[in-house]
């Protein structure tokens, strides 16, 4: 199975590093020197990587033939893909692969189906769950510890407790204005 590692940025100082977007939580394990990664496009690999290093924050990477600043540009946006067992599971134990959870499905902890994931969204913040309801429609589920209360992959299915007003239309309003004591209408 194949796993976008990371996505390639632009060229850094004239010795042929770049910088990387890192998409995976073991960078150590998956953009260590040695590592070789087919790309897409597929003609840019696949590439070796030769050395690695963090700068200001950020991963620089050599890959072997890359030499100069014009051939490491030309590297520019290529996804690094890396080649995992479709078994392996990540090193955290509650971590997952995405393809361990596509398809999974939503149930409430009282046991109501909510749909099925389809996709999963990282951003900045936190990773959604995208799932598409028996009805067709989609909701967002953030992939948080409060609620996705558990993930079980031999039952295929993930056990979540929303919040009031993420699932359905129940939304609670609390408001400061209503049944506040002591106060009086003017």
């Amino acid at each position: 199975m194949q796993l976008v590692v990371a996505r390639i940025g632009r060229a850094h100082g004239i010795k042929g590093e770049v910088t990387v977007e890192v998409r995976t939580d073991e960078p150590e394990l998956r953009l260590g020197p040695g590592a070789v990664l087919t790309t897409d496009p597929a003609g840019a690999g696949p590439l070796t990587i030769e050395t690695g290093r963090v700068h200001s924050g950020r991963l620089l990477l050599r890959f072997e033939g890359v030499s100069d600043r014009t051939a490491a540009e030309a590297l520019r946006n290529t996804l690094l893909i890396a080649e995992i067992d479709p078994e392996e599971m990540p090193e955290g134990e509650d971590e997952y692969y995405d393809h361990q959870l596509m398809d999974l499905d939503v149930v409430t902890t009282d046991g109501t189906e909510v749909g099925r994931i389809t996709e999963i969204s990282h951003l900045p913040s936190q990773d959604l769950f995208i799932v598409e309801r028996p009805d067709g429609s989609e909701v967002l589920i953030p992939f948080v510890e409060e609620i996705v209360t558990e993930i079980d992959l031999e039952e295929q299915k993930a056990v979540i407790d929303p919040p009031p007003g993420l699932i359905d239309d129940r939304a609670e309003i609390a408001s400061g204005r209503e049944d506040a004591p002591g106060q009086e209408e003017s």
